[in-house]
């Protein structure tokens, strides 16, 4: 049984706790948002929770659907109006059974008129009737957030009737899509539930552009179309992330601290869409050999428009631009090292154009070689053993000596050969910074020789 504290909410008769808050106590966890239905009154409820917690009033919604929002610093209060003429009604107009029970203000009652409480404890999602989707589109990527948050099971009908409206989600507003995608892949399982999104096409009525990758066959290499190989590259990127100690256990501890909720989030979409330009780049030359020439530039063109789309920060683009439009580069590398042409001065260069974005890109590059075949050959080991080794070299060589005072600065620039500040600087200072991390100089007087090397023969 669940209570609530009378010092906050108000005893009144016709006043409901209702929805996902229910849920979560039910189920042991502490919720910070409360929904609130009120039938006479809700303003003058509103501002007694307000004065109960100290609170601040705000008004959000539209004319017809106003919500009246009380503020403090640990909970957010939603109060509104009774959505019917009757709490019972009001819940029938829910989107799923687990979200549409109600507590009673005043008799202290739990009202489940839906069986909510039955899917509780089967742990399923299950809709409240088959026209959810239609009212609100965004419930049919909703189920699987809360699928993947809670470990729940979709129920059979409900996955059906998302299949067959799979195609409304063209309606939603791209924030409210990315609210959802992004609350979903950042959950430790999220691999489960996207693959059971691509099996109703909801995955690829959000991403059309998914949808030309199935049965685009890749060359020798891959073992799968570029979808399925898609797939696999995110669950294995999810593996790596949920347990780095698993395939890297010398980094393992720096990785934990390296990765957030953040990256997490934006690493497992960027990966989901890292392919998507592979059907425009498609080549197969004169021998029959497939190519996909230039498709992580294709790839990162198309994920700009759709995470434009979705309504991200201009500071998650970039990072996920940047890994897409990267993410051969390791590759690049692979070969140089294959042919005996990689120099350490190449692999800081790498380090430093990347700079705080490299474990990100490495850990991708691991989960997309791991996902060319359900076993890797021995080429496919090589390049694991070496992407593991780059990791290593990053933590343990390249960050301790980037955190080292710089030899010189701009100032020693300006000072000793009377250099006006100019792009040349970045270039000088990146020349100099390359051969400290490579040992090649160790001092202020070798830094200065090899800018004044540079300067004459320029």
């Amino acid at each position: 049984m669940i209570h609530f504290n009378p010092d906050i909410f108000p005893q009144k008769k016709g006043a409901y706790i209702i929805g996902g808050s229910i849920r979560d106590l039910l189920l042991d966890r502490i919720p910070t948002d409360y929904d609130i239905a009120v039938k006479e009154n809700p303003k003058k409820f509103a501002e007694k929770i307000a004065k109960n917690i100290s609170g601040r009033l705000v008004r959000i919604g539209k004319p017809g659907q106003m919500i009246i929002r009380v503020v403090s610093d640990d909970h957010i209060f939603d109060i509104t109006s009774l959505n019917g003429c009757s709490i019972e009604n009001d819940l029938k107009k829910r989107d799923f059974s687990i979200n549409a029970m109600a507590y009673d203000l005043f008799s202290g009652e739990i009202i489940d008129c839906l069986g909510g409480l039955r899917d509780l404890a089967d742990k399923k999602v299950r809709m409240v009737s088959t026209d959810i989707f239609r009212k609100d589109p965004i419930r049919l990527i909703r189920a699987y957030r809360i699928g993947a948050c809670l470990n729940f099971e979709i129920e059979p009908q409900t996955a059906s009737i998302i299949r067959s409206n799979a195609k409304l989600i063209e309606n939603s507003a791209g924030e409210r899509i990315r609210g959802e995608i992004v609350k979903m892949i950042g959950t430790s399982k999220s691999y489960y539930y996207l693959s059971q999104m691509a099996d109703t096409e909801l995955l690829t009525a959000i991403f059309p552009d998914l949808d030309r990758l199935k049965g685009c066959l890749q060359n020798s290499h891959h073992l799968y179309d570029v979808f399925e190989h898609t797939m696999q590259a995110y669950r294995h990127l999810e593996t790596i992330l949920n347990d780095p100690a698993g395939l890297l256990p010398d980094t393992s501890i720096q990785i934990r601290r390296y990765i957030d909720e953040g990256i997490t989030v934006l690493l497992k979409y960027a990966i989901l869409l890292h392919d998507i330009g592979k059907p425009f780049a498609k080549n197969i030359d004169d021998l029959g050999a497939i190519h996909f020439y230039g498709h992580s530039r294709e790839s990162a063109d198309l994920a700009q428009k759709i995470s434009q789309r979705l309504r991200f920060s201009n500071r998650e683009k970039r990072f996920i631009d940047f890994i897409i439009r990267n993410h051969l580069k390791p590759l690049s590398l692979f070969s140089a090292m294959q042919k005996k042409t990689l120099t350490q001065k190449s692999l800081t260069r790498f380090f430093m154009k990347c700079g705080e974005n490299t474990p990100a890109l490495l850990l991708h590059t691991l989960a997309d070689i791991m996902a060319k075949r359900d076993k890797p050959n021995q080429t496919n080991k090589a390049f694991i053993g070496f992407i593991k080794e780059m990791i290593h070299n990053f933590f343990y060589s390249f960050k301790p000596k980037i955190k080292e005072p710089p030899l010189i600065t701009g100032r020693d620039l300006i000072n000793e050969f009377k250099l006006t500040p100019s792009p040349l600087f970045k270039s000088i200072l990146n020349l100099v910074e390359e051969d400290k991390i490579t040992n090649k100089i160790n001092s202020r007087d070798e830094a200065l020789a090899l800018v004044r090397d540079y300067l004459n023969r320029a």
